[in-house]
């Protein structure tokens, strides 16, 4: 009996002994970056299901073209750009939502050059290629896209700009929280941040190498981008004495993606026009 009782005890401890090591690699809520915390909505059915099919759009560029240049992985990346009319160190970098470089932010990219005018835009494709139509695909492409690929784009992408290049990012949605990232990673490049309902930086350690001002526009009814991590975003950057604007509005998460078929005209308008207005302030 007692030898029974041992290997019983033995059994149990193993047991719980792998249930731990497993919940230790698991990062908690609090503990898990951003990005991290953000890609993990992709495997969230009520996410995916508050974003509505883009409707079919398809857009000849006027000015745009599509370009590629290499990362230091060995690939390719690919890219958006409109350049500036004149040679300017100017930049913007476009983040798109989690649909992927769709032609709904190849037009935004067009429309943002043209008002900003003395500015090279480069819309970034995060997904190497790959669309989602639906908000299925688009969940299990953003939860595939790895950390470090980004990161490695995000690099290539500043390189090409140049070392003189003045750099400011936007983005909508997953490409909101790529415009901080990017914007953290541009370092002193940095000039400017617009942050649609992206994920916040909650690592103090990140925020304080961030040089850029931001502007941060967010929903109020967001059940994912809370209010709550809202704050605590504007508690952190004002600890550091970072320079952050945020704007709450009355809506619900991805109220102004150019291609969400069920946004709010009106406050996507007038997001738009804090989002320009600030770029233009921070050139």
């Amino acid at each position: 009996m007692k030898i029974i009782y041992n290997y019983v005890c033995t059994i149990v401890f193993l047991f719980l002994f792998a249930i731990n090591a497993n919940a230790q690699n698991v990062p908690s809520c609090c503990s898990m970056a951003a990005t991290v915390e953000f890609a993990m909505l992709g495997n969230d059915a009520a996410f995916a299901n508050s974003h509505v099919a883009p409707l079919p759009f398809h857009y000849i560029a006027a000015k745009g073209t599509m370009i590629s240049f290499k990362t230091a992985d060995g690939k390719d990346a690919n890219a958006f750009e409109v350049k500036a009319d004149k040679p300017t160190n100017n930049y913007l970098f476009v983040f798109h939502e989690y649909w992927g470089l769709n032609d709904y932010i190849k037009q935004e990219a067009e429309k943002l050059q043209y008002e900003l005018t003395n500015v090279n835009v480069i819309a970034l494709d995060l997904y190497d290629g790959k669309v989602a139509a639906t908000p299925d695909s688009a969940g299990k492409i953003m939860a595939a896209a790895k950390e470090d690929r980004i990161r490695t784009i995000i690099h290539a992408a500043i390189t090409y700009a140049g070392s003189k290049a003045k750099i400011q990012t936007i983005g909508w949605c997953y490409g909101g929280g790529w415009s901080l990232q990017a914007s953290i990673m541009a370092g002193k490049q940095g000039v400017g941040c617009v942050m649609y309902y992206g994920m916040p930086e909650k690592d103090v350690e990140k925020i304080k190498s961030l040089q850029a001002p931001v502007l941060g526009l967010f929903a109020l009814q967001d059940k994912w981008i809370t209010v709550d991590k809202v704050e605590q975003f504007k508690k952190d950057m004002k600890a550091n004495k970072k320079e952050i604007t945020v704007r709450m509005f009355d809506a619900d998460h991805a109220f102004a993606n150019p291609s969400n078929p069920k946004y709010n005209t009106d406050l996507a308008i007038q997001a738009h026009q804090l989002a320009v207005e600030f770029l233009k302030a921070h050139l």
